[in-house]
């Protein structure tokens, strides 16, 4: 008798006809302790489900308040949001999260949906996932600079172009003039960054934490350096003057030496009070060996932070009129807006390469990133003939 298809009422009519039968003479008495058993393992069997549900329910609720499915959001916890993030770390939170990935089915994602998660049926997103994203983010050499916002839409910055000096009243004298500024608007466009990678379906079978640092360690890491690579080139193509439309960057044409960043840094808004310096590893190494040579006790990057962008050329390396490097105050000067929050959207391909046995994994972001105020970037360039 197949027990797992009977009601509950069901099976407590047979176990109180197997008590009747236990009475009856000549009784199969092996045959009613196998029967028992049987029910006794299925009624367990629903027991548990039921409070895994439970408990399940229990910890979704207390982990959904503020965050939402790919959205992540970072600010001072709460007893609240403690709770929350005990709730989201825990291994079957995150085993159920890891397998709606895979498969976003009904099931699996009635399985995550909290007591009160309204009509867009919100699901959160666990706690290690966040902090994954967010060390991605941090650990960025140019991103970790940048500040940013989850704002959807189209994001529109103002910056100022010029604006005259505030004027000293004297007493009896004439009113103050008005100020003249101009400014100019930058509108930030968002676009989708992508990247895929392939994985066996032995990495595919993977459960819960496991699955969820192998999939976002590798593919967040990628998404945010081409992030990076993209706001150095929309800076390395600014122009000299600006626009109503993009703010400006001076260009110094000068070799590495003593005092080029130190040039360059004179170039800057007076307002950039945080630059760095950032250029290809071989550039920074070229600076130093005319350092080295020539015996300078003073520091070719005055004092500056120097980043590494392979998104620059080597000096050695770049043509005649290339930005080799760039002065800047990225942390004041430039913005990032992540209109679907810093978590990462993911598709799955099961199908694609399913002779080779491997799945693509498609990791993706809305995201954009630009220039926000004039002047505070400068740009070395390589001169003619050297």
């Amino acid at each position: 008798m197949d027990f797992s298809t009977m009601t509950n009422e069901q099976l407590e009519e047979r176990r109180s006809q197997i008590a009747q039968e236990l009475e009856t003479e000549g009784a199969d008495l092996d045959a009613l302790e196998t029967e028992a058993r049987a029910i006794k393992a299925e009624q367990e069997k629903r027991s548990a489900r039921a409070k895994k549900q439970e408990e399940l329910r229990s910890l979704v609720a207390s982990g959904m308040h503020g965050a939402v499915l790919h959205q992540a959001r970072f600010g001072a916890a709460t007893q609240a949001n403690a709770n929350a993030t005990e709730a989201r770390n825990s291994s079957e939170y995150m085993a159920a999260y890891a397998e709606y990935l895979k498969d976003s089915s009904d099931e699996k994602r009635e399985a995550l949906l909290t007591m009160n998660a309204g009509e867009n049926g919100q699901i959160a997103v666990p706690q290690l996932v966040l902090d994954i994203v967010k060390t991605a983010w941090d650990k960025d050499p140019i991103m970790s600079y940048v500040n940013k916002s989850s704002i959807k839409g189209n994001l529109q910055q103002e910056f100022e172009i010029e604006g005259s000096e505030a004027e000293v009243h004297e007493e009896g004298s004439g009113e103050v003039p008005e100020e003249e500024l101009g400014l100019g608007l930058v509108t930030m466009v968002p676009k989708y960054i992508m990247k895929w990678k392939s994985i066996s379906k032995e990495v595919y079978s993977m459960r819960g934490e496991a699955f969820l640092n192998y999939i976002y360690r590798e593919i967040a890491h990628k998404i945010v350096k081409k992030m990076a690579n993209l706001l150095i080139e929309k800076i390395t193509k600014l122009p000299q003057t600006a626009t109503k439309t993009s703010p400006s960057a001076n260009k110094v044409s000068k070799a590495p030496a003593m005092g080029t960043v130190a040039e360059a840094l004179g170039n800057l808004t007076d307002e950039a009070t945080q630059p760095i310096v950032v250029m290809h590893r071989l550039t920074e190494a070229y600076f130093k060996e005319i350092r080295y040579a020539n015996n300078y006790a003073a520091d070719p990057f005055e004092g500056l932070t120097v980043v590494h962008s392979n998104k620059l050329p080597a000096y050695s390396a770049a043509s005649a009129g290339a930005v080799y490097a760039i002065v800047g105050d990225f942390a004041n000067g430039a913005h990032a807006n992540n209109l679907n929050g810093d978590a990462i959207e993911f598709v799955f391909d099961t199908l694609t390469k399913k002779k080779q046995g491997l799945i693509e994994v498609l990791g993706q972001q809305y995201h954009v990133a630009d220039v926000v105020g004039d002047k505070y970037f400068a740009l070395l360039t390589k001169p003619s003939g050297v």
